[in-house]
């Protein structure tokens, strides 16, 4: 039989791998459990805030809120675009939203036709779940509170209260301020400001045209955050106390506008055609920029329906056009302030005469108004003789009379913060060059129209301001201001600029004979009588064809169909002994300058004149006394001369 040694051999040995075993899982069950114990007191002592921050954004989150855009002032501080509260209506999608069912639902509260749920409905198929789009602006109390009674019974389906651009002025400053609407795909942007979440708030606006366009990122300001419970899906369950974070409303812009004369130029004008720009002649700042018809820029903030645009844009007056700055005209007549002084700056003695007789042949029949006689140049532009200046501008050549008209702002773009200028044209020898290849060569029988502002010249309203302003100045080749200040930050004024370099005696020549065209026999003698004691205004007027009157394309004045007449222009300065506004006014269509442009701006000029409180002092400076004769009741004694007054009586008077 063995010997069971062997037996307990291999015992020893089985037991000694087992312990090894248990001595080698138990190290390493030991080591896991240290590392389980070490990241358990790590998770719950030293990020103990970390994971509650997350545990928080869990149960809460945190919705945009668009910033209070900026406003724009006048440069009185009188309010042109702020914003007010509206109730609106959002909807968005949900996991188990179905459009169509929604939107149905929603036209039992609030007015939806079939258009508009149907466009309604695919804008909230397309979008992002949970991202609302908007319904509705501007709802009364009792839509407001219909939703939100039933508010459960709509998921998806938010009434709230948020705020709407509004313009406090109507439609008098709408080509200059612009207006807001809704970001669209076009206006989204990969980097930079307009690829922030902000843009796709249903409640966020953006410029779209003039100040609102130009100045959008200085409007816009910070967006801000609610804080927000909500359930395991992400909606929104009730707001949470605490922890909003608020917005930083936008920069505020002032303009260089005074709100009383560009409400009285939307006056004047009524539904007539036209524009108007006033600046200040000593700084530049420019105090009306006005275009009519003008439209109401509410309704844009609101949105417009089709006919509605439709109806704007196909009138023939075209109100959606700023004709300040875009539009541009032959100036007519007006321009002969410039071919004067390129003139006498060309050394043409001024007492040079030309006998007006209604026509002058050169080439053809160059026609005039009036059978004017005998004229110079004082009196031919008091009494806007074309036959005069014909023969004036055909001696001095084109490229002194362009030359002269440039460095008076005329075919140039000035910034003033806003969009949209169109530079016009003052035809030259190196104009006709490049755009006429085929007839490169400029013809004698070209410059006699460009003496009277017709032929090839193209300007718009607010270049004639500047050019005017410039005359009334003096000295200052002027640069229009319109931004006044951003955020308080004053912007550069217009009056540092270079000076002139034309004679005094020559630029008060002109603006002695723009005098004259309101007094006497001048063109705007009874158009443009202010009406105010002493002070006087000196301007030009001007009549441009629209259309050649040959073929009966075209009717001289205002006769005929409205879109064949002239335009009527009128330029001025006033007070004409101490220049302080200078404007230009445009009636489109509107016939003769005197009949059509000056009683506008005789108007408008009054309010800017009454305003200036130097100006009114002038005008109401008191009358004297008229001398009382010495009437004496017969029998009184006459007074002593060293002592006229009779001694104070004392004691109680008797009555």
């Amino acid at each position: 039989m063995a010997e069971p040694s062997i037996f307990f051999s291999e015992v020893n040995e089985r037991q000694g791998t087992f312990h090894r075993r248990t001595f080698l899982f138990g190290g390493l069950a030991g080591v896991g459990m240290l590392a389980l114990g070490a990241q358990l007191a790590r998770l719950q002592l030293v990020e103990t805030s970390r994971y509650e921050k997350l545990s928080a954004s869990n149960q809460f989150n945190f919705r945009l809120v668009p910033p209070p855009r900026g406003l724009i002032v006048d440069r009185n501080g009188a309010v042109l675009a702020t914003n007010r509260p509206n109730f609106r209506l959002m909807v968005a999608r949900e996991d188990d939203t179905k459009p169509v069912e929604l939107i149905k639902a929603v036209a039992e509260f609030v007015p939806l036709d079939e258009n508009r749920q149907a466009r309604l409905t695919r804008d909230l198929a397309a979008s992002p779940k949970r991202s609302p789009i908007s319904v509705m602006e501007d709802m009364t109390w009792e839509q407001f509170s219909a939703i939100n009674v039933r508010a459960p019974e709509l998921p998806g389906v938010t009434a709230d209260m948020g705020e709407v651009r509004v313009y406090p002025q109507g439609g008098a400053f709408t080509h200059v301020i612009g207006y807001v609407a809704k970001v669209n795909k076009d206006d989204l942007t990969p980097s930079g400001p307009n690829s922030e979440a902000i843009m796709l708030h249903p409640g966020f606006r953006i410029g779209r045209q003039g100040v609102e366009k130009s100045f959008d990122l200085d409007l816009r300001g910070r967006p801000g955050a609610q804080k927000v419970e909500v359930d395991a899906k992400g909606r929104e369950v009730r707001a949470a106390p605490g922890g909003d974070i608020p917005a930083v409303p936008g920069k505020e812009i002032q303009l260089t506008l005074d709100s009383d004369i560009q409400t009285r130029a939307m006056e004047v004008f009524g539904e007539e055609s036209g524009a108007a720009v006033m600046m200040d002649c000593r700084s530049g700042d420019i105090l009306c920029l006005f275009s009519a018809p003008s439209f109401d820029a509410n309704r844009f903030v609101r949105g417009l329906t089709g006919p509605e645009y439709r109806a704007l844009a196909q009138y023939e007056r075209k109100p959606l056009f700023n004709k300040a700055l875009t539009a541009t005209y032959p100036p007519g007549s007006t321009f002969k302030t410039m071919v004067a002084l390129a003139a006498l700056e060309a050394g043409v003695d001024p007492n040079r005469t030309y006998v007006c007789n209604g026509v002058w042949f050169f080439g053809r029949a160059f026609h005039c108004d009036k059978h004017h006689g005998v004229q110079n140049m004082h009196t031919a532009i008091a009494t806007s003789c074309d036959i005069f200046f014909y023969q004036t501008a055909l001696a001095i050549g084109p490229d002194r009379i362009a030359d002269v008209a440039r460095k008076f702002g005329l075919g140039q773009i000035f910034d003033i913060g806003i969009p949209g200028q169109k530079p016009g044209l003052v035809p030259d020898t190196a104009y006709k060059r490049r755009a006429f290849k085929k007839d490169p060569v400029w013809h004698p029988g070209e410059t006699p129209s460009m003496g009277i502002g017709q032929g090839y010249t193209n300007l718009n309203p607010l270049q004639l301001c500047v050019m005017v302003s410039r005359l009334a100045n003096g000295s200052k080749a002027l640069h229009p201001r319109l931004i006044k200040s951003v955020g308080g930050v004053q912007q550069p004024p217009g009056d540092a600029a270079d000076d002139l370099p034309f004679a005094k005696e020559h630029i008060d020549f002109v603006r002695s004979a723009m005098a004259a065209v309101t007094e006497g026999g001048g063109t705007a003698a009874a158009a443009a009588q202010l009406g105010l004691g002493d002070i006087k205004m000196a301007g030009k007027t001007g009549t441009a064809q629209s259309h050649t009157y040959s073929g009966g394309q075209g009717q001289h004045g205002a006769v005929g169909a409205w879109a064949t007449r002239d335009h009527a222009w009128f330029v001025a300065f006033a007070p004409y002994d101490d220049p302080r506004y200078a404007m230009s006014v445009l009636v489109e269509h509107g016939g003769f300058g005197a009949e059509a442009a000056a009683p506008k701006a005789r108007e408008i000029m009054r309010v800017a004149l009454l305003k200036d409180p130097d100006v009114r002092a002038r005008i109401e400076k008191p009358t004297p006394m008229p001398d009382i004769p010495d009437v004496r009741a017969d029998g009184a004694a006459p007074l002593d001369d060293a002592n006229p007054s009779p001694p104070p009586t004392t004691g109680t008077p008797v009555t």
